[in-house]
C-alpha cells in the first residue's frame, strides 16, 4: 500500500506526556482543548490509552489490543507499528492494552481477538499509529534545529538531518508530544518494508522461556484465595441437597458456597479446594438431558439428513440433474463435539470491592467478559478492570459469548467476599461444555458420462453456534447459522447443479466456535467426497480439482504448488500413499498433500505433510510456518484421537488419556511454503487446521482402497482381514 492517507484530528488521541517521559499515540478518544492544555503544561508525564509510548530511554512500549495465545500477535502487530515509525526493533517492548474503546476491532466494534483477524484488522490502523508518530517525532527535531522538515529522515530510532545532526526518539518524545498531530501521513509502499515480510524472532520468546511469562493460572493477589466448582454431571442439572459438614471440618477451607453454576469450595490453596470439592455430598436432579447419548443423536441426525433442509445455496436444478446423471454417488460423513483441550485449563481471578472490580484471567473478549462481570456484580462497566494475561491456548473457548468461566468467578467473589481465583481441572474443562458442535452431512453427486460431476446435493446436521449469543442476528438468516455452512456454501468447485440445506436441531449441550469454526467440519467432508467423486468418475483427484477451479486462480496456485512439492504423480516411498485436500477459510488459501503408510493392525501413521499456503501480504514468515504447522497438529489430534461422547447424558471423556493429543513421536515432517502474494493480508491462526483430515482420509484410501467418513479415525475399519 502507498501513497498519503488523510487524518482527521478527531480520529486521533491528543498527544501526551507518556509514562517514562514520552510520546502516546492512539485512536478516537479525543481530549478537549483545556485538558490537552494542561498536558502540555504538566511537569510530570501523563499517560493516556494508546498504542505507543516512547521513554526517554529510547524504549519504544506498543500495546497490543489482541491476546497473545501462541499464535505470534506480540510480534506481528508491534512489526506495522516498528515499521512505518522507523524505530530500532530492539528497542520495542510490549504490553496488553487495557479494555478500552480505543482498542475495539475495526470490524466487529469490541475489544477481541477471534476471527483469524488480527492482522487483517490492524493492517492499515497500527501502521498510521507509526507513521503518525514518526511524523511527530521528525517535525520535533525540525522546529528544534531551526530546519526544514522535508530535509530530515527518521532510522532506526533516530532523526537525521544532512548535516551531520541526530537526535534520538527518547531524546525527541516530550517535544513531539507538544506538536499538532499530522492530518496526512504517507505509509510506505511494499517496494520499501524493512521489517513487514522478513522472518522475525518472536518479543515473547524470552518471558516464556525464563518462566517470566504471566499466565492466568500463575496470577496471585494479596489474601486471594482458590476455588474449584462441584458441577452437575448433566448440562442442565441443579442441585437436589447438599452436605458439606465434611468439606468444611477439612484444613484450609474457608468456603462452602452455593452458586448459579454448582457449589464452590474456597480455599487457601488449591489442593484443599479440590480435597474439599470431593468431599462434598452432592444430590442432583439430572434435568432432561440425564438419557443423552451419542448413538442418540447419531440416529436422530441420520433421520434429519434425509429430509429438506433450510436452503443455504441452490443453483441451477440440482433435483433434476440426479435424476439424469449418467452415475450418483451418495455418502454420510460425520464428525463429533470436540473440547478445545488447551494446555492451560479456564480460569479467572477476581477482586471486588465496593463500587469497583479488577480481573486477571486469559481472555478473548475482553468488552463482552468486562460487561459480563459488571452485569453480575452490579457494577458500571467502567468500574471494572481486566488485566489481560497470556493465554495458554484459547481456539475460541476463551471468546464465550456467555462469559461462562469470567461471571462464574465473579459469583464466587461475591459470595466469599475475598479475593479469590476459580481454577478450572482439566476434568472440569473437557466436562465443563461448550464443544465444536457434532455433525453429520448427507452428500449426493451426479456425474455426466465422461465422469465430470454435474450436480451436488449436500445436507448438513448439526447445532449453531450463534443461537441464543448476541451474533446470531449478525450472522443467521432465515434459519441459516453462516458459520455452519461455511466452506460448503461458499462450495468453490464449477459444478453447475448445487443444493446446499442445513438442520440446526436444538439441543441442551453447550457449542462454540472451535479453531477454524465450520471450516473444521465442511473441509473434511467437502474434499473427502470429492475424491470419491474423482475416483467414481474414474480421474485423478489433482487434475479433477483442476479443472474445476479454473476460475479460483489462488485456490488452483496453492493446489499446484503443494502437489508439485510433494512430488504428485511420482510414486511415494513404498507402504504408502498420498491424499491432498485445499480449502480457502478466512481469507487464505491452503493445499496440503499428507504421505501415509497404514499397518496391518489398521493405525495410520501421517509421515509427511507438505504445505501450500497464499494469506496475502506476509508480516513475519516465521510465524505463518509456525501457524501452519501448529494447524497440522491441532487437525491431526482431531482427525485421529479426538471425540467428546455422551453416556446417559454424561460426558465419557476427561482428560488427555481418553482425549489424547497428537504425540511428539506421532508428529510428521512438515514442509511450508509461502506463496508470495500483493493481495491483502487474510488470516493465519484457523485455516492450517481444515485441510489436513481429508487430506489424510484421501490418502487413508489411496492406501487401502478404504473410505473414512468418520472422524476420528478409527483403526478397527482399516484392520486388514
Amino acid at each position: 500500500m502507498n501513497g498519503t492517507v488523510n487524518l482527521h484530528r478527531r480520529d486521533f488521541l491528543k498527544t501526551g506526556l507518556g509514562l517514562g517521559g514520552g510520546l502516546v499515540l492512539g485512536f478516537h478518544l479525543p481530549l478537549s482543548g483545556s485538558e490537552g492544555k494542561a498536558l502540555a503544561a504538566a511537569k510530570e508525564p501523563a499517560s493516556l490509552n494508546a498504542f505507543i509510548r516512547i521513554g526517554r530511554d529510547n524504549r519504544v512500549t506498543i500495546r497490543i489490543n489482541k491476546s497473545e495465545m501462541g499464535q505470534g500477535v506480540y510480534t506481528s502487530l508491534p512489526m506495522l507499528v516498528a515499521e512505518e515509525l522507523e524505530c530500532d526493533w530492539s528497542q520495542v517492548r510490549v504490553e496488553a492494552a487495557p479494555v478500552a474503546d480505543v482498542y475495539n476491532h475495526t470490524a466487529f466494534g469490541i475489544q477481541m481477538t477471534g476471527g483469524s483477524t488480527s492482522v487483517l484488522s490492524e493492517w492499515d490502523r497500527l501502521r498510521r499509529v507509526g507513521a503518525t508518530a514518526r511524523e511527530m517525532l521528525i517535525a520535533a527535531a525540525a522546529d528544534l534545529w531551526g530546519v526544514e522538515k522535508s530535509s530530515c529522515r527518521a532510522e532506526k530510532g533516530l532523526v537525521l538531518h544532512p548535516r551531520g545532526k541526530k537526535l534520538s526518539y527518547g531524546q525527541l518524545a516530550l517535544k513531539a508530544a507538544t506538536l499538532p498531530v499530522p492530518q496526512e501521513v504517507r505509509l510506505k509502499d511494499p517496494s520499501e518494508f524493512k521489517i513487514i515480510g522478513r522472518p522475525t524472532r518472536r518479543l515473547d520468546t524470552p518471558a516464556k522461556t525464563n518462566g517470566s511469562a504471566v499466565f492466568g493460572i500463575d496470577v496471585r493477589i494479596p489474601g486471594m484465595l482458590t476455588a474449584v466448582i462441584a458441577r452437575p454431571p448433566v448440562f442442565g442439572g441443579k442441585v437436589k441437597s447438599l452436605d458439606a459438614a465434611r468439606t468444611k471440618a477439612l484444613p484450609g477451607v474457608k468456603a462452602v458456597v452455593e452458586i448459579e453454576g454448582g457449589v464452590a469450595v474456597a480455599a487457601v490453596d488449591f489442593w484443599s479446594a479440590q480435597r474439599g470439592r470431593e468431599a462434598l455430598k452432592i444430590t442432583w436432579d439430572e434435568g432432561p438431558l440425564a438419557g443423552l447419548s451419542t448413538e442418540g443423536l447419531r440416529r436422530q441426525y441420520a433421520e434429519l439428513a434425509r429430509t429438506p433442509g433450510a436452503t443455504a445455496r441452490k443453483e441451477k436444478d440440482p433435483e433434476k440433474t440426479l435424476s439424469e446423471a449418467a452415475k450418483t454417488i451418495t455418502a454420510e460423513y460425520e464428525v463429533p463435539y470436540l473440547a478445545h483441550a488447551a494446555m492451560e485449563p479456564l480460569n479467572c481471578t477476581v477482586d471486588l470491592r465496593p463500587g469497583s472490580m479488577e480481573i486477571w484471567t486469559g481472555t478473548q473478549f475482553q468488552t463482552v467478559d468486562r460487561n459480563s462481570a459488571a452485569k453480575e456484580a452490579g457494577l458500571k462497566p467502567e468500574k471494572v478492570k481486566i488485566h489481560t494475561t497470556f493465554l495458554g491456548g484459547g481456539f475460541g473457548r476463551r471468546a464465550n459469548p456467555h462469559s461462562d468461566f469470567v461471571v462464574l468467578a465473579v459469583q464466587v467473589a461475591k459470595a466469599v467476599k475475598k479475593p479469590v481465583k476459580v481454577v478450572w481441572t482439566r476434568e472440569d474443562d473437557m466436562h465443563g461444555g461448550y464443544y465444536r458442535p457434532m455433525y453429520l452431512d448427507r452428500l449426493t453427486a451426479g456425474l455426466d458420462a465422461a465422469g465430470n460431476p454435474v450436480a451436488w446435493q449436500h445436507t448438513i446436521v448439526g447445532q449453531s453456534i450463534m443461537k441464543g449469543t448476541v451474533f446470531e442476528q449478525g450472522l443467521s438468516k432465515e434459519g441459516i447459522d453462516a458459520t455452519s455452512v461455511e466452506g460448503a456454501a461458499d462450495l468453490p468447485y464449477a459444478i453447475p447443479n448445487l443444493l446446499v440445506s442445513l438442520h440446526s436441531p436444538t439441543l441442551g449441550v453447550p457449542v462454540l466456535w472451535w479453531r477454524s469454526v465450520g471450516h473444521s467440519h465442511t473441509a473434511f467432508v467437502v474434499e473427502s467426497f470429492l475424491d470419491e467423486v474423482a475416483h467414481a468418475g474414474g480421474q485423478d483427484p489433482y487434475e479433477l480439482r483442476r479443472r474445476l477451479l479454473g476460475r479460483q486462480p489462488r485456490h488452483l496456485a496453492v493446489l499446484d504448488l503443494a502437489a508439485e512439492k510433494a512430488g504428485w504423480g511420482k510414486a511415494p516411498a513404498p507402504g504408502r500413499a498420498r491424499g491432498l485436500a485445499v480449502h480457502q477459510s478466512f481469507g487464505s488459501f491452503i493445499a496440503q498433500v499428507a504421505e501415509v503408510s497404514v499397518s496391518p493392525a489398521g493405525a495410520v501413521r501421517v509421515h509427511k505433510v507438505v504445505c501450500a499456503v497464499d494469506c496475502g501480504r506476509v508480516v513475519n514468515p516465521s510465524t505463518i510456518e509456525a501457524q501452519m504447522e501448529g494447524g497440522i497438529v491441532f487437525g491431526l489430534s482431531a482427525a485421529l484421537h479426538g471425540a467428546i461422547t455422551f453416556q446417559n447424558g454424561r460426558v465419557v471423556q476427561g482428560n488427555f488419556d481418553d482425549y489424547p493429543l497428537l504425540t511428539m513421536e506421532e508428529m510428521p515432517a512438515v514442509e511450508v511454503h509461502i506463496l508470495p502474494s500483493t493481495e491483502g493480508p487474510g488470516g493465519i491462526g484457523e485455516p492450517g487446521v481444515p485441510p489436513i483430515a481429508p487430506a489424510v482420509a484421501n490418502a487413508v484410501f489411496a492406501a487401502t482402497g478404504k473410505r473414512i467418513r468418520r472422524l476420528p479415525i478409527s483403526s478397527e475399519d482399516l484392520k486388514k482381514g
